[in-house]
C-alpha cells in the first residue's frame, strides 16, 4: 500500500484504534497522527480513542486526542483504522469509521478477515506499529514518530521475547532507536512499572489462580465486588495475563474480570500448543495464535468448563 497515495486529496483524516487502547494501539495512532501532521500539512488530522494511561504521556501532543465521541458531526474524507481485527472493536468511534468517504484498515490480527474499502493486513507481523513503519515515507520520520512506534512494538512483543518478533522486527526496532531517544527509560516506565493498585491486583489474582489439566492451564479471575472495593479499572490488569503464563508447566493462561453480571471479558495466553486465536474466534473475539481475547457470558465456572473444552479439544490432538 501506498499510503499517501491512498490518502491524496483528503483534507479531513480520522484515526481510531480499540477500545481500551494498549500500547501498539496508542503507539500506531499517535505515530500515524504526527507522520501526517508533517507529510500532509494542508490537512486536518484527528486521532480518535479512548484515553490513554498514564504510561504514554511520553508520547509528544498526547492532548490532541479526541477521546469523546460525537457521531454525525463530522464525515471525514478519510478514516484509518488501526490494529483492530473486526469493526465492532473501534468502539464509539464506529460510526466515524463506517460514515467516513473512505476506509483504510491497518493490522496485525491473524483473525482479521478484511474489510474497509483499501487494507494492509499481516497476521505475521509483530505489531501494528510494524505495519505503519512499512508505510511511512523516512523523509517525514522523525524522533517522536520513531518513539510512538518503538513503544507500539515493544509492547506486543513483551519487550522482543515474543514469538511474533520476527527478524524484520529486529531490523525495524534498530532503526528506530538510531533516532536517539532513551529507550531503556521507555521500557522501565510505559512496559514494567506498575502502580500499587496494579500490583495488588496482580498479587489478589495470582493468589487466587486455580491449575487444571495437569497444570498446564491457570485460570484467575477479578470480580465486580471486588473491583469496586478497591476503585479498579480495566487498565489495572494489564500484565496479568502474562504473569500467569509464566507459571511453570502452563501451556495455556485465563485471565477474566466481570463487565457486567455474570458477563466477562477473557483474556488467553498460549505458550504455543494451543492457537488460543481460534477459541477466541469462536466466541466472536480475536487475536494471535498466542494472544486473544474475547466476552462471555455466564457464571464463571460455567464459563472455565466451556472454555477448557475448547482448549482440551486442541491438547488432545
Amino acid at each position: 500500500m501506498n499510503l499517501l497515495k491512498e490518502l491524496k486529496g483528503s483534507m479531513t483524516i480520522g484515526i481510531s484504534g480499540h477500545t481500551k487502547p494498549d500500547g501498539d494501539c496508542v503507539g500506531s495512532v499517535m505515530g500515524m497522527y504526527l507522520y501526517l501532521k508533517k507529510a500532509m500539512p494542508s490537512a486536518t488530522v484527528i486521532p480518535m480513542i479512548e484515553k490513554p494511561g498514564e504510561e504514554f504521556n511520553c508520547i509528544a501532543n498526547l492532548e490532541d486526542i479526541k477521546t469523546d465521541f460525537n457521531p454525525g458531526i463530522e464525515v471525514f474524507d478519510t478514516y484509518i483504522g488501526l490494529d483492530c481485527s473486526t469493526e465492532d472493536r473501534y468502539g464509539d468511534a464506529l460510526p466515524y469509521f463506517q460514515n467516513a468517504k473512505k476506509r483504510i484498515v491497518i493490522d496485525h490480527h491473524i483473525s482479521n478477515e478484511g474489510f474497509g474499502d483499501a487494507s494492509y493486513i499481516d497476521g505475521q507481523a509483530s505489531s501494528t506499529c510494524e505495519l505503519v513503519y512499512d508505510l511511512l515515507e523516512d523523509k517525514y520520520m522523525d524522533i517522536e514518530i520513531a518513539k510512538a512506534l518503538y513503544i507500539g512494538i515493544i509492547h506486543d512483543t513483551g519487550v522482543l521475547q515474543y514469538s511474533c518478533t520476527s527478524p524484520k522486527t529486529l531490523n525495524i526496532v534498530a532503526k528506530l532507536i538510531e533516532y536517539g531517544f532513551d529507550f531503556p527509560k521507555i521500557i522501565d516506565e510505559t512496559f514494567y512499572e506498575k502502580t500499587k493498585l496494579q500490583n495488588e491486583m496482580l498479587g489478589r489474582a495470582l493468589v487466587e489462580s486455580i491449575t487444571f489439566a495437569d497444570g498446564k492451564c491457570i485460570v484467575s479471575k477479578i470480580d465486580r465486588k471486588i473491583m469496586d472495593f478497591y476503585g479498579a479499572t480495566p487498565h489495572e490488569f494489564e500484565g496479568i495475563v502474562n504473569q500467569l503464563r509464566y507459571t511453570k508447566g502452563v501451556e495455556v493462561a485465563i485471565f477474566m474480570y466481570e463487565i457486567d453480571n455474570m458477563e466477562y471479558k477473557v483474556s488467553l495466553r498460549s505458550r504455543g500448543l494451543v492457537d488460543v486465536a481460534k477459541i477466541a474466534k469462536f466466541y466472536n473475539g480475536g487475536g494471535h495464535q498466542r494472544a486473544a481475547g474475547f466476552t462471555i457470558k455466564g457464571t464463571f465456572h460455567d464459563c472455565v468448563n466451556n472454555i477448557s473444552d475448547s482448549i482440551m479439544i486442541q491438547m488432545s490432538k
